[in-house]
């Protein structure tokens, strides 16, 4: 099939819309398909090393949902996307965020061909939804397909457009995490916590460090190895300095490639977000590590994770619950490789090759659907405010 895949999300940036693109082109090419990627994307000069990458606009940070959406936001645009999905004999145009300004909306507008739509995001609730409801609805309904990435995911989108959702998860490369050595400058004996994650307040890395400094007067031989970077980056930064905590390593934003190793120098993986995450890719990173879990019991890892069994849920936003369960951790040699052996059984189903299986027989049920209506009269697409 000759498929197209549009994502909102600036394509050079890191993110895990991005990443879900990225290895679902890799892996339908494997089985043979011609794939295009659509997406903005702040490295002018990526398309020219990428022939199947199509750039479409410059992003701009935009707030969303307590983080930050790099999306092309520029309505000129409009012509080289009709023309695109116009005059690319694409069998199917797979949208990722469908209703994000600027890029998946007006393709899926222009398309004359089968449309499937992935809805990625989970948050308590959505203005833009709420108002533009009564215009959005009219994109929805030229979907010959919906999948959401979780039940969180589903019922959230469900909520403003009901219909049938197909969940597919997120996938993952469980062999990329599988037997790597770990960093030599953790290999010294002390018990290795780790987060990843964007530096921003959702993902809950102020309560981490706040039960760390609890933990450390009591555990000496504790490290804490935070990978990722965000606009909380200097307010982190200082709250280490100011509590004078030692054996905190920040490593700030890790290629790909390495991020393996870093959980493989892990003893523990704590994720502990605070709300509005519809799946938790981390946790499968941390179950393909073979690694034991305290995350937060919030939907989007209630759904992945089972607790007392790959790994432990606490409330959000509760210090000293979350150093009481870390605690039980560090003490806990045979509870943390129980948990971790679990979770490598648990994350096999998660595998991209089995999600991808699951991708390509949604295409072939929306391909056996009526097409959408030629062209929607509507002017403007949307308005920028």
């Amino acid at each position: 099939m000759r498929i197209a895949l549009i994502s909102a999300y600036d394509y050079a940036h890191p993110g895990g819309v991005t990443e879900h693109v990225r290895h679902l082109a890799a892996g339908l090419r494997r089985r043979g398909h011609d794939i295009t990627v659509f997406a903005p994307c702040s490295d002018a000069d990526y398309a020219d090393t990428h022939p199947d990458f199509v750039r479409v606009g410059r992003p701009f940070p935009i707030p969303m949902h307590g983080s930050v959406a790099r999306i092309t936001v520029s309505f000129h645009l409009t012509n080289r996307i009709k023309h695109y999905v116009r005059d690319g004999n694409f069998d199917v145009i797979h949208y990722h965020e469908p209703l994000m300004p600027v890029l998946p909306v007006t393709a899926l507008r222009y398309s004359q061909t089968v449309n499937v739509g992935t809805f990625h995001a989970f948050a308590r609730s959505n203005v833009g939804y709420y108002y533009g409801k009564p215009l959005l609805k009219r994109y929805v309904r030229r979907l010959n397909a919906r999948i959401a990435v979780s039940v969180p995911a589903k019922e959230f989108v469900e909520h403003y457009f009901p219909g049938e959702y197909r969940v597919v998860p997120n996938g993952i490369d469980v062999q990329r995490f599988r037997n790597q050595p770990p960093l030599p400058e953790f290999a010294d004996g002390k018990c290795n916590i780790l987060f990843v994650g964007r530096l921003e307040y959702r993902k809950g890395l102020g309560y981490l460090l706040r039960a760390f400094a609890q933990l450390k007067r009591s555990y000496p031989a504790i490290r804490l190895i935070i990978v990722g970077d965000g606009p909380l980056r200097r307010w982190y930064g200082n709250f280490i300095a100011r509590k004078q905590l030692e054996d905190v390593v920040t490593a700030g934003y890790v290629s790909s490639d390495e991020l393996p190793r870093y959980y493989a120098s892990a003893d523990i993986f704590c994720s502990p977000a605070t709300g509005d995450e519809s799946f938790g890719i981390v946790l499968l990173e941390a179950m393909a590590s073979g690694k034991p879990i305290v995350a937060t019991d919030i939907a989007g890892f209630r759904h992945v994770l089972t607790h007392g069994r790959e790994g432990l849920l606490v409330e959000p936003k509760n210090k000293r619950q979350l150093a009481t369960v870390l605690e039980a951790l560090i003490n806990g040699p045979t509870l943390r490789r129980d948990l971790g052996v679990a979770g490598l059984r648990t994350v096999q189903q998660y595998d991209w090759e089995r999600v991808i299986d699951q991708v390509q027989d949604v295409y072939r049920q929306a391909s056996a659907r009526p097409r959408p209506v030629p062209q929607m009269r509507l002017e403007p697409t949307l308005s920028p405010n």
